[in-house]
């Protein structure tokens, strides 16, 4: 890759720095995209040498988590509860229309990523898209409750249950997620 189109591409990639969230930090600033994109890659490193996950491409998952939302540099993040089919969709077309800019190697790489995280057939797809919602579940916990809006306190628990359904580890995770979100609203709640 020529140093340009590197530069290229960072330059796209940093919108996501001031690209703001619909989630707090426990700071009470905005979450950025990018926030919660690093964390995300972070929580598939950590369990790259965990029993369960050993068997699986945990640097490809990475990658997933490093991309994930880099379409958002171009339409801003709608939040989950918001987002239509028509909004995925044209996400999906700004960043496949950016992706097939990028010189061949890596535009051919990017595009084999972005196949395998909208199938969601594979394991390591799976796993990105676990800890994609469970990223979002921990942030949300940890901002101020005062910043949840009425139908979130009930999508805490719903949110991405279903995708954990196949790995014992996220299944238990996410029981400690759940705790921990009850435990917030038993004691945070406004009356």
């Amino acid at each position: 890759m020529e140093p340009m189109d590197l530069l290229e591409i960072l330059k796209v990639s940093s919108r996501l720095k001031t690209t703001m969230r619909h989630c707090w930090t426990m700071e009470g600033r905005q979450e950025s995209v990018a926030d919660h994109s690093w964390r995300t890659a972070l929580m598939a490193m950590l369990l790259k040498g965990e029993e369960e996950f050993r068997e699986y491409d945990m640097d490809k998952v990475m990658e997933m988590c490093l991309i994930h939302d880099l379409g958002e540099a171009f339409t801003g993040d709608i939040p989950t509860f918001l987002k239509k089919k028509s909004d995925e969709a044209g996400e999906e077309k700004i960043f496949d229309e950016w992706v097939a800019s990028f010189p061949k190697a890596q535009r051919e790489h990017w595009q084999a990523l972005l196949e395998e995280m909208n199938g969601l057939k594979t394991d390591e797809a799976k796993i990105y898209k676990c800890l994609d919602k469970l990223e979002a579940l921990i942030s949300h916990n940890e901002s101020d409750i005062s910043t949840w809006l009425q139908l979130e306190y009930d999508l805490q628990f719903a949110y991405g249950k279903e995708n954990m359904k196949d790995f014992p580890y996220f299944v238990k995770f996410r029981e400690a997620v759940d705790a921990w979100t009850q435990e917030k609203i038993d004691t945070e709640k406004p009356q």
